[in-house]
């Protein structure tokens, strides 16, 4: 693959310099490390999971691309794989998650109740897409997708990160707030944004009123 070079495309090399010298720019070298050592953060919320655990397992090896090492904590990950179906009860909790890991990160929706709910769409109790709180970057359909199909959405993020640029990434910008930050959602009769409860509550007096 012509991504996995660090010389830039343009740039022809003799051959017999080839392995010995490399012509490249700061924003190559940054995103080729980075897209060949992605770190998923280790969860899984339903059968989607298994799939993933299949993708880690020797006859895909997904460590080919650099993203075998599935960290414990978000404090050591830079990617989340939403595998599975979210439900209510669970969204807290992965915006707390999500929340917790460094920047650079990137969002992964794995399957059909990640990314729009599935067949539990518009449920009691399942959001539909994770979408609906979190920035996704990258949807793998399928219910399940097979391990074939998450690899090929590992690479479409690796194709997302080469054409990042250090001028123009969030995470460099010199804004004091973090600028992805995401408020804790609160379970209660449903989910309640935090960033509503002013609305909510000015509704909820004017119905009474």
């Amino acid at each position: 693959m012509e991504n996995e070079k660090l010389t830039s495309p343009g740039y022809e090399i003799p051959g017999e310099l080839k392995n010995v010298v490399e012509i490249t720019t700061l924003d190559r070298i940054y995103n080729w490390g980075r897209r060949s050592s992605v770190w998923p953060l280790m969860f899984g919320l339903a059968c989607c999971a298994i799939e993933m655990i299949a993708a880690q397992a020797a006859r895909y090896d997904m460590a080919r691309f650099g993203m075998e090492v599935m960290r414990p904590t978000p404090r050591q990950a830079d990617m989340m794989l939403v595998s599975g179906t979210v439900t209510k009860k669970m969204v807290p909790l992965i915006v707390r998650l999500y929340n917790q890991m460094p920047e650079p990160k990137y969002v992964v929706a794995m399957g059909a109740c990640a990314s729009g709910g599935g067949p539990f769409k518009e449920g009691y109790n399942v959001v539909a897409g994770i979408d609906k709180f979190l920035p996704v970057d990258v949807y793998i359909p399928g219910c399940p997708p097979t391990p074939q199909a998450l690899i090929a959405g590992m690479i479409k993020l690796q194709e997302k990160i080469d054409k990042q640029s250090l001028s123009k990434v969030r995470w460099y910008d010199k804004k004091k707030e973090d600028s992805v930050y995401v408020p804790v959602p609160v379970l209660g009769p449903d989910l309640m944004d935090p960033r509503r409860f002013a609305e909510i509550k000015a509704a909820a007096a004017a119905k009474e009123g």
